[in-house]
């Protein structure tokens, strides 16, 4: 097993742990809720080495451009101020912590963290080239997150023990878990972290 050692330059970036993509919310992840005690370590753990913990999260207009109504794909969901977009109540996000709103622009969708954010702008002032990924989903939102990590210069692992995947087809996780790693992600899971 490769250990890693977590540095204060490193970011752990939460992906959308939001109330809508877990059991009970509009677009529910199956079993989304179970990776946030995993999550939760996680975030101990990068505080307790000073790291940076982002956590990203969809921010959307009641009329955006990917909901069912308006041409999209998707039930409505995680609504600006609403129940379904804030984070999962036991996600324990500290009080450092960096709020990334995507998506919040009725006319552009945006999967990934990076998409129409100043999050690369924040993790380059903080000097962090390597960041971990959790959330929600694998299919999706991390996958997108990762891909354009990786286009833009960073060292990317995927924390597999701490991320969910819709699966609208039953293999859709595993494909981009493949995806990522032909991109050069690599993965990593809680007991390979010191």
């Amino acid at each position: 097993m490769k250990y890693i050692n977590i540095l204060g330059s490193d970011a752990l970036i939460i992906v959308d742990v939001q109330n809508d993509f877990c059991p009970g919310g509009a677009l529910a992840v199956p079993e989304g809720d179970k990776i946030v005690p995993t999550i939760n370590r996680y975030i101990e753990k990068f505080v307790s080495k000073n790291a940076i913990v982002v956590a990203t999260r969809d921010w959307h207009p009641k009329n955006h451009v990917s909901f069912k109504e308006y041409g999209g794909v998707w039930p409505v969901h995680c609504v600006q101020g609403s129940w379904g977009a804030s984070f999962h109540p036991m996600l324990k996000l500290p009080k450092s912590v960096i709020i990334i709103s995507k998506a919040f622009e009725p006319e552009i969708e945006a999967y990934s963290g990076f998409q129409g954010t100043e999050l690369d702008k924040i993790l380059r002032e903080k000097g962090v080239k390597r960041i971990f990924v959790a959330g929600l989903a694998t299919d999706y939102c991390v996958k997108a997150t990762v891909l354009d990590a990786l286009k833009l210069g960073y060292e990317v692992y995927v924390l597999v023990d701490a991320i969910k995947g819709v699966n609208i087809r039953p293999k859709d996780s595993e494909d981009a878990l493949n995806e990522m790693v032909k991109a050069n992600a690599r993965l990593a899971s809680f007991n390979q972290l010191i």
